[in-house]
């Protein structure tokens, strides 16, 4: 088994801070997230990115001072043009010395709250303008007439609506749901609620869920190559982790042209336990994937004993002499589906199917941009496999995370393990 990391995941990392390290108030926030990403420890790789820009001579740039006064102005002015555009759409409703009707207020302050702007604002503009009015006497108002279910359908409508959007106002992956896995989202948060309710809810806030488009595939069988048996055949289920893992990769179209990224399941818990990224099709692009999946079981503590089953289809990549060296090497026994059989790796296609639609698609809350390079598509990746480990609800799963799943398992084997003694 691989005992220390991969050069092409630790560049790949290096690479993914240096390319948005501007987006991070500090190397150590950037390091951070890559590092969580990744599975690397963060102390390491910032001392990788140090010695990369010392080598690349790019140890200059805006100091963390120079961002916080940055984003501080820019607070300010945003504060600034709000208040300027209330009081633009005040007019002649603000009369210094003359304080309009509550009822009148009490609109203007719903109309202003239409816009996205904040009660506690909208309330200090008109202070300022000689108009007291508190935010308790507007909360007050809204809530003096509405019935239980009312109320209810607010508290959920906000939860549903804070699942979908940050603090920052962007799009949250959790935006993609439907109505089954929001009420299973809203359902983990301690909300008691139906789907028939979230689902009405969901239809009057205009909110639908992303729907899957149709699969495309890259691999093509080499008819000259000798392939291993089917060891799976459709049953993609596993009684633990590290059992069975399932393999595939697909295109992304960038403005430099095709990029590929391999990915390599666990049928246990659907959990990705490897990919890679890379601009051409070869047997390297998913040897990689694979190793990176053995390095960070190895580094979870889950080390791959004997027995595990590699799965894929009949491309040539995966039938090839050095792939199979590979698999030999690691004592890893080669699965190989059938040709001309839609189904013969159904769970790295639906899997893969989901990459495409949550995290390549136009708008996908991963994508900060258009995807230019491979960086792009690696940046976008590594965001999403992290989503998709530790927090995308799985309905095969009983809709719990993969890690979560995982989890629950080694702590039931723990306990299963370790009786707790009674005293005698």
């Amino acid at each position: 088994m691989p005992k220390k990391i991969p050069e092409e995941t630790r560049q790949r990392a290096v690479r993914l801070v240096l390319d948005h390290l501007e987006e991070y108030p500090n190397l150590t926030t950037a390091c951070q997230t890559v590092a969580a990403r990744l599975g690397f420890g963060t102390e390491s790789l910032r001392r990788w990115v140090r010695q990369a820009q010392v080598d690349a001579g790019a140890r200059d740039g805006l100091t963390t001072n120079d961002l916080e006064r940055i984003r501080k102005l820019e607070r300010e002015n945003r504060e600034l043009r709000e208040a300027n555009a209330i009081l633009r759409d005040a007019g002649g409703f603000l009369r210094r010395g003359t304080r309009p009707p509550t009822p009148l207020i009490l609109g203007f302050i719903e109309e202003q709250r239409s816009f996205g702007r904040s009660v506690g604002s909208i309330c200090t503009v008109l202070r300022q303008q000689g108009v007291p009015v508190a935010e308790r006497t507007y909360r007050a108002w809204k809530h003096a007439q509405p019935s239980h279910r009312d109320i209810d359908d607010a508290h959920l409508i906000e939860a549903i609506r804070a699942a979908r959007v940050n603090d920052e106002g962007e799009a949250t992956p959790e935006s993609m749901y439907g109505r089954r896995k929001m009420t299973a989202l809203l359902r983990r948060q301690g909300l008691t609620v139906s789907s028939r309710r979230v689902d009405r809810l969901m239809r009057e806030l205009g909110i639908k869920g992303l729907v899957r488009g149709r699969g495309v595939r890259t691999t093509v069988p080499d008819s000259a190559s000798t392939r291993a048996p089917d060891l799976l055949d459709r049953d993609f289920t596993a009684a633990a982790p590290n059992q069975r893992w399932v393999a595939d990769f697909t295109y992304v179209r960038t403005w430099a042209g095709f990029v590929y990224v391999a990915f390599v399941i666990d049928c246990f818990s659907r959990a990705i336990v490897g990919w890679h990224a890379a601009t051409t099709k070869t047997t390297p692009l998913v040897t990689t994937a694979l190793r990176m999946a053995l390095w960070r079981r190895d580094r979870a503590g889950h080390r791959v004993g004997d027995g595990l089953v590699h799965h894929s289809d009949a491309g040539a990549q995966f039938t090839s002499v050095s792939f199979a060296e590979t698999l030999g090497l690691e004592g890893i026994a080669a699965s190989i589906g059938s040709v001309g059989d839609a189904l013969d790796n159904a769970l790295a296609e639906s899997t893969i199917g989901l990459f495409k639609n949550e995290a390549i698609r136009d708008g996908s809350p991963f994508r900060t941009g258009p995807l230019r390079t491979i960086d792009d598509v690696e940046w976008a990746t590594a965001a999403w496999v992290e989503w998709f480990n530790a927090r995308r609800l799985h309905s095969t799963l009983g809709n719990v995370p993969p890690e979560e799943f995982e989890a629950d398992y080694y702590a039931d084997l723990e306990t299963s393990h370790h009786p707790v003694l009674t005293p005698a």
